[in-house]
């Protein structure tokens, strides 16, 4: 066989395969292997084509942007194709792109525009005489999906323009939609109280969120949408990138405060590193940096390929996505007896830290997913975001692999376990089961709930099997000769134990709705009835009604306290803990509006009168809000010690930035 045909089969075969995986991410939002694998497919293809220009072909993925129309929503056609981007994986690739536009534009002078590359599903709005009119997909490129009436109930996008292009005869700009991971966790935390099944990720939640049939569970989604550059604009009018990004933002659309105008590579490559280095701290899931060419007149000079713009490229980040093998799937049993399949891994190296095992939350999501013991898996692992399942890779799976079966008894007491209608959980049925009680107590003394340092597994499960805790109000009956027959307890240090559960004592209500472990009550909605309520006693004997009324608190949470406080087993433990010394009060807390009531905050820099969380319960104490990221709805921006770029965001947008003397006066605080 000569090197030729050699070659042509190695190019059909990863074209099929390139082609598969587009329909995965695009169509399906099911992607089968990371971002790193497809760009190393793409890469090995386009070498070879590189060395045999004879079969290139007009369908190769080299040659299009990827991706194609699914059948659920009508064809819309873009005025100016959606392409891809090139992609550069370093520093020394940033600096070749800049070498390659020197060579085609030798006299000329060049500056840049660096924007985050949001993880989000790609659209086009058209705006015809300042009136949203048309909303598309990505699609293949050149032909997307309508999905006008669904982007409608995007509050972020606008229904009319203002500002300067409100007059234009006709607008096509583009965007991403995006999921916050706040939200994304939110949204998946009560889905799975539920029973609901969950969303691998935000990108595949905002995208499935937004090419639904029906606009209104659209709406009930809470999504995003940056835009970041206009592809028609009629009249023509302003000569950079970056006017228009200024216009886009006057005019009232949303754009990222994280873009900035670098006026030479080497400015371009110090955006990118400060990008990867704040990645974990951005409200939204980025895998990159877009930069592209300013001057508007040179981006028309350079044109494009059929598959990318020649004036702009993708800096990817390093990849926090891996394959491994699932080993086997085991049970673990949570505080509300849950039982959780989990797949242990074989251990894989995963944005520096080692994963051995990850969640597969429910049956229905294993079904879904179809997970096998045997099976090659991709796993994702987004800032210190617990690392989850994305995809399975069925052409790996190894012969004789079989469906699993969720257990029909509690696997550390035997109870039987039951699945409730309408949800997807299985749960313990014996409500002393020492698996839920050693979970319980663990979440109790976790940092967000009661914060009892020394509190441990090892701890917990020797107080759980003696028969010494039975509920949370024993912890505070222990004693240090009690303790210190424990194994591995030494006297110091049961009596360091004994001393940080007494000091637990006075944390507050907030942090004891956390702990108690009450569905679907998690670390922001036991803020929210803190704040409103004050204390337990007041709780305990409001109404459905009167926690509903609460902004944050939907219908589900307000049922779920309720029947809480109704149970006599949960109200012989809050009385235990009252008993025993535990404050259930909130402090600070009155029946008039707090002074940062309905104001949006973030926190950058180190503080040093308090620590982070510290100053979080306070701001949400007196009503306020936090946030990752600095935007136009922002109130203040509190500075501490090395700030970072949060504070030039601000300073850019307007926002008021407060240091730490002027925050402490605000919340009522002395230094």
């Amino acid at each position: 066989m000569t090197k030729p045909q050699e070659a042509a089969e190695k190019i059909e075969a990863l074209r099929e395969v390139i082609h598969r995986h587009n329909d995965a991410y695009y169509v399906e939002d099911r992607p089968e292997i990371s971002d790193a694998e497809y760009d190393r497919l793409i890469r090995e293809l386009r070498a070879l084509e590189e060395a045999h220009p004879e079969l290139i072909t007009p369908d190769s993925p080299t040659q299009g942007a990827g991706g194609r129309v699914g059948p659920a929503f009508a064809p819309v056609e873009h005025l100016v194709a959606m392409l891809s981007l090139d992609n550069a994986m370093s520093p020394d690739d940033l600096r070749e792109f800049e070498a390659r536009i020197r060579r085609a534009l030798p006299q000329a002078n060049f500056d840049f525009v660096c924007e985050p590359k949001i993880d989000g599903l790609g659209v086009a709005l058209l705006y015809e005489r300042g009136r949203f009119t048309r909303g598309a997909t990505r699609g293949d490129g050149r032909v997307g999906e309508d999905i006008t009436q669904n982007l409608r109930t995007i509050k972020a996008i606008p229904s009319a323009l203002h500002g300067p292009l409100k007059d234009a005869t006709r607008l096509e700009v583009r965007g991403e939609v995006y999921m916050p991971r706040e939200a994304f966790a939110r949204l998946n935390a009560t889905l799975e109280e539920a029973g609901e099944p969950t969303f691998a990720n935000p990108r595949n939640a905002a995208a499935g969120a937004v090419r639904q049939k029906d606009p209104a569970v659209t709406a009930t989604r809470p999504l995003e949408i940056f835009l970041y550059h206009a592809s028609v604009l009629e009249p023509v009018r302003f000569d950079s990138h970056w006017e228009r990004l200024r216009a886009l933002e006057k005019s009232g659309f949303t754009v990222n405060p994280r873009s900035e105008r670098c006026p030479d590579v080497d400015a371009v490559i110090a955006y990118c590193r400060r990008l990867e280095a704040d990645r974990d701290t951005l409200e939204y899931d980025a895998d990159g940096a877009v930069v592209k060419v300013n001057d508007l007149e040179q981006q028309r000079r350079f044109g494009a390929t059929a598959h990318h713009p020649r004036w702009a490229i993708a800096f990817k980040f390093a990849a926090r996505q891996a394959t491994t093998q699932v080993r086997g799937i085991t049970i673990n049993v949570g505080k509300t007896g849950a039982l959780t399949p989990t797949a242990q891994l074989e251990p894989v190296e995963l944005a520096g830290v080692t994963v051995s095992n990850v969640s597969l939350h429910n049956e229905d999501e294993v079904r879904k997913k179809d997970v096998r013991v045997g099976d090659t898996v991709l796993i994702e692992r987004a800032g210190d975001v617990i690392p989850y399942l994305v995809q399975v890779v069925t052409a790996k799976r190894p012969a004789g692999a079989g469906p699993f079966h969720m257990p029909r008894t509690c696997p550390v007491c035997g109870a039987p376990a039951e699945r409730p209608d309408g949800e997807a959980i299985w749960r313990c049925t014996n409500v002393a089961c020492p698996a839920q009680l050693k979970e319980r107590l663990f979440h109790w003394g976790s940092r967000r709930a009661m914060d009892i340092e020394h509190l441990g597994e090892v701890v917990i499960t020797q107080l759980v099997d003696r028969e010494i805790c039975r509920d949370f109000g024993d912890l505070y009956e222990l004693e240090v000769p009690q303790l210190a027959g424990l194994e591995r307890m030494a006297e110091k240090s049961a009596t360091n134990l004994v001393e940080a559960i007494q000091a637990s004592k006075g944390r507050g209500l907030s942090r004891v709705l956390n702990g108690l472990g009450i569905r679907m009550v998690g670390e922001r909605a036991a803020q929210l009835l803190a704040a409103r309520f004050g204390s337990m006693e007041r709780l305990e004997k409001a109404t459905e009604d009167d926690i509903n009324e609460i902004s944050g608190i939907g219908p589900k949470i307000a049922q779920s306290a309720t029947r809480f406080f109704l149970e006599d087993r949960n109200r012989r433990i809050v009385r235990h803990l009252r008993d025993v010394g535990v404050d259930l009060t909130e402090k600070g807390v009155s029946d008039r509006p707090g002074p940062l009531t309905g104001k949006t905050l973030v926190l950058t820099g180190g503080l040093l009168g308090m620590t982070r969380d510290e100053a979080k319960d306070a701001i949400l104490r007196l009503g306020g809000r936090v946030t990752g990221t600095v935007s136009r709805k922002t109130d203040y921006v509190i500075a501490g010690e090395d700030p970072g770029g949060k504070a030039e965001d601000a300073k850019r947008l307007g926002v008021t930035v407060l240091d730490e003397a002027q925050f402490l006066s605000l919340i009522g605080r002395s230094q």
